[in-house]
């Protein structure tokens, strides 16, 4: 008899632990495109600019282990109520940084708002993983994972509907050119305050539906994991043993690796689309409407990548799909125009599975009390998101590079990352098999 992906006793537990990742796609997806328009509003390099992926992946990196330790302490239930708490902090905090119309401010608060997100990410994926079946875990996590782009998806119809058709400063005259850097301090100060409280208020709103989230859960009773039972009954291991299992798991610290640059791909293409859309002449809100594109090839290609791991092993379709993404950013690089707009959007359907297929491999053949610290640097591997976007960021600012557009051959970068990629996914399925 196949073990079922979620039984029905943890269905409730499921539903409400797979809506967090809805929460964090909205968050992720909402700041994408933030990093053009602060470029914009408050006149900085596109890699200064970038500083705003820099806090927010930042903040994964700082939080993930101390959240691991927290968890392993108390439980998975009080992780996530702490990692909701910390979030709503966050979101709350962009009303004085729009009143101080501080850059750094705003970095601060999104920094922040991710100590909450390392929380959440850092308790919602091994606590999927645990509802059910080892065998079907990985499956699990692809399942919750598919609603990740949902919140995703609407993030980016807030910045695209809401947030950047009413910035005065991304106004264009005929010829594309933004008007914005031609007028006086005045006029630009105005523009500013105006165009910062549209940033605003979206985090505001995401912060009210935080704190009801937080109630909810907060009065619902979830199981115990196998795990926190061990902990009951005083079977655990020391922090320093589980280092030490993690360390000699080959897979395990490979997968690390290959989700670290998972990430900086996925921020590079989701943040620089509205860049290369730009030199095209193409406004922030049209490009935007691109990304949108590009998640919903991500959320759907999600779902089908779900259904073919019952026939394909997951280590052969995650580097068949590393191929695929290494293949569309080539396209980028090489080919300008829109074609080259057109193979961009396309890597988005070949990353859908990357994120929790490399996360459930990883995290295969890990002792049940070893997975919460595991969990961490999973999560805390996101910090490549902080790392390469800027180095992308610097790259754009040279405007060419040896005679071709700056913004095409920046796509160097994720094309590295892909073929990274499909290395682990090979070397993981050798071993799987030995």
């Amino acid at each position: 008899m196949k073990a079922k992906l979620v039984e029905k006793r943890y269905l409730v537990t499921f539903i409400l632990v797979t809506s967090l990742f809805a929460l964090w796609g909205f968050a992720n997806d909402i700041t994408n495109p933030m990093v053009a328009a602060f470029q914009t509003v408050m006149e900085l390099s596109a890699a200064k600019a970038s500083m705003v992926q820099f806090a927010f992946y930042g903040g994964y990196a700082t939080m993930a282990v101390p959240a691991a330790l927290f968890i392993r302490r108390y439980s998975y239930k009080k992780g996530i109520l702490l990692g909701l708490a910390l979030y709503a902090v966050g979101a709350f905090l962009f009303i004085p940084a729009a009143a101080q119309e501080s850059f750094t401010f705003f970095c601060l608060s999104l920094y922040i708002l991710t100590f909450g997100l390392a929380f959440l990410e850092t308790t919602a994926n091994p606590f999927i993983l645990s509802l059910g079946a080892k065998e079907t875990s990985t499956r699990r996590l692809n399942l919750a994972q598919a609603f990740n782009p949902m919140g995703s998806l609407c993030g980016m119809a807030v910045a695209s509907l809401i947030v950047l058709p009413q910035l005065l400063s991304d106004r264009r005259d005929e010829a594309g050119q933004i008007l914005f850097f031609g007028l006086s301090e005045a006029e630009k100060a105005n523009i500013r305050v105006h165009d910062l409280a549209v940033i605003r208020d979206p985090y505001v709103a995401i912060g009210l539906v935080v704190v009801l989230v937080f109630v909810v859960i907060g009065l619902t009773k979830m199981p115990m994991t196998q795990s926190e039972e061990q902990k009951a009954m005083g079977h655990t291991h020391t922090t320093r043993q589980t280092l030490s299992n993690l360390w000699h798991n080959t897979v395990y610290r490979e997968g690390v690796v290959a989700q670290m640059f998972y990430v900086a791909a996925q921020i590079m293409t989701w943040t620089f689309i509205i860049h290369y859309a730009d030199r095209l002449g193409i406004n922030k809100a049209t490009a935007q409407m691109y990304n949108i594109v590009a998640m919903s090839l991500f959320l759907c290609s999600r779902f089908i990548s779900t259904f073919l791991m019952k026939y394909v092993d997951s280590r052969r379709l995650l580097a068949l799909f590393g191929c695929g993404a290494a293949l569309c950013s080539a396209g980028t690089i090489c080919i300008d125009g829109m074609a080259g707009l057109w193979c961009l959007v396309g890597i988005s359907f070949f990353m859908s599975l990357m994120f929790p297929t490399i996360y459930g491999i990883a995290l295969e053949g890990v002792d049940s009390q070893d997975t919460t610290l595991g969990a961490a640097f999973l999560v805390m591997a996101i910090v490549g998101g902080a790392l390469m976007p800027p180095l992308q960021g610097m790259i754009i600012d040279q405007q060419t590079v040896m005679g071709h557009p700056a913004v095409n051959v920046s796509f160097v970068l994720p094309l590295i990352c892909f073929l990274l990629i499909i290395m682990y996914g090979y070397r993981a399925g050798l071993r799987s098999k030995k």
